[in-house]
């Protein structure tokens, strides 16, 4: 149960990694230091006082850049990569007690996937609404995605289970607008 368990915090932070990559290294941080989370011993750094320094300094720039036009796209050719990377060592640092190949497979799979799936949406929601208003709702989407990362990694840490629920839904939903949409342009 306890890799199960780990393995559903590590997805809940890695989805909040795709939609700002710092806000959920600095929640694990913060839970880590509180002891509210528990990382495997070569991931002990994340719970030290330099790294929750660096992800708070980290966290207020990205937040700050996705409010600036222009930036906020370019910030996104960035940010997939980067959450992706962060999406596995957030999964990474949460499983403990299995073997190497496990550990890094369940987080490359499941957190960098997962991280990768929802940045990736965002990329093309921030596109589409770029070109529907010339960047003047790209302000909006920002607040909307962080306070999904907000969210999520709090949910993540508190009751997993209802993270992975939520970005279920949430992705079900946006596949399903997706599919719609894609359905209106082919009989139009």
């Amino acid at each position: 149960m306890d890799i199960f368990l780990s393995v559903l915090i590590g997805i809940g932070l890695s989805a909040a990694c795709g939609f700002r990559v710092f806000v959920p290294l600095l929640v694990l941080s913060l839970a880590s230091i509180s002891g509210h989370a528990h990382l495997a011993p070569e991931f002990n750094w994340f719970g030290s006082y330099p790294a929750l320094i660096a992800f708070a300094v980290a966290t207020v720039l990205e937040i700050a850049a996705y409010y600036l036009p222009v930036v906020d796209n370019f910030l996104d050719t960035l940010a997939t990569p980067a959450a992706v990377i962060a999406g596995t060592l957030v999964t990474a640092s949460l499983v403990t007690d299995t073997s190497p190949l496990l550990k890094w497979s369940l987080a490359l799979i499941a957190g960098g996937g997962t991280a990768g799936l929802v940045q990736s949406t965002t990329v093309v929601a921030r596109a589409a609404l770029t070109a529907a208003t010339g960047g003047l709702a790209n302000p909006m989407l920002a607040t909307l995605e962080l306070g999904g990362a907000i969210l999520t990694s709090v949910l993540a840490i508190i009751v997993p289970l209802i993270a992975i629920i939520l970005i279920a839904t949430v992705g079900c939903l946006v596949g399903l607008w997706l599919l719609l949409r894609r359905g209106r342009k082919a009989t139009a």
